[in-house]
């Protein structure tokens, strides 16, 4: 399949009957652009689509606390850039279809998200949804492959670390970096080079004076079924790494972000972009990866 050299795409909303009707907004916004740096936040939504708000349980801060806003100001440093517009709470991206949209409050941390009586229509139509944004991935990171034969995709999410309260002290740095790499699936004898490069980028500037803490596979055992599944189809081909970015750049029991945390952050991961981009350049003689040394 042959890539494309740009373009901008938006996932279908439903059409509505109706000169009146209001239209749904998309569920993702996708850019494509040629090379080999593909970046996701597939958690950054928080829109749940009008048919289904009548059977939302969960208050919109509360919501708002699980989800991941504002990681999508990362996106403009890769080549193919992909927002999830939609709450992962109407169909969850990082979660097999059979938990990505549940009434049981078990899959989701205790949290009462739907009624019970959810209609099933409309949990088909969001795993329909589910269903069309896999599709396209596949499609996209294989013309992808088959231009450059290697690529590596970055996914952009961010974790809570003041669970006792806003007034509460933060939890244990010890076990909570301000950046945990995700890279359960890499294979460190091809891309452990790469791995490197990405987190000395990430380290190379500065966040509140100070160095980011950086490390990896700190706090998850996976990077969820996404990274899990691009591996399992792509092997090496697709390099997958997940970044969690602790809520250091926002209050998470508010509204309110933290503008310069946010600047600094980016400024380390479009370091770390760069640094991917010379490895990847340097390590992928005609897109085939060398063994890291």
């Amino acid at each position: 399949m042959e890539e494309k050299t740009a373009g901008y795409e938006r996932g279908a909303a439903p059409s509505k009957e109706g000169a009146c009707a209001s239209r749904e907004s998309a569920p993702w916004d996708i850019v494509v652009q040629p090379g080999p740096v593909m970046v996701t936040a597939i958690h950054a939504g928080h829109t749940i689509r009008p048919s289904l708000q009548p059977w939302l349980e969960l208050g919109d801060e509360e919501r708002l606390r699980e989800e991941d806003p504002l990681t999508d100001y990362f996106l403009p440093a890769g080549d193919t850039l992909v927002r999830a517009n939609r709450s992962r709470f109407e169909f969850d991206l990082n979660r097999p279809p059979a938990t990505a949209v549940t009434t049981d409050p078990a899959d989701t941390w205790g949290l009462k998200v739907w009624n019970p009586a959810l209609p099933e229509a409309e949990r088909r139509h969001s795993l329909d949804l589910h269903r069309r944004f896999y599709e396209w991935v596949a499609e996209r990171v294989e013309a992808m492959i088959a231009r450059h034969e290697r690529i590596l995709v970055l996914d952009i999410h961010s974790y809570n670390h003041r669970r006792d309260g806003q007034d509460a002290d933060p939890a244990d740095p010890a076990a909570n970096p301000d950046i945990d790499l995700g890279a359960t699936t890499l294979d460190s004898e091809i891309s452990g080079g790469l791995h490197d490069e990405i987190a000395e980028g990430l380290r190379s500037r500065r966040l509140a004076g100070r160095t980011p803490d950086v490390r990896t596979n700190v706090r998850w055992k996976d990077g969820g079924h996404f990274p899990e599944w691009l591996h399992a189809r792509y092997g090496a081909a697709a390099c997958v790494m997940t970044l969690e970015y602790k809520k250091v750049f926002m209050d998470e029991w508010g509204r309110t972000a933290d503008i310069i945390a946010l600047q600094d952050l980016r400024e380390g991961f479009l370091a770390a972009i760069d640094r991917a981009r010379v490895w990847l350049a340097a390590n992928c003689a005609r897109g085939r990866p060398k063994a890291s040394a």
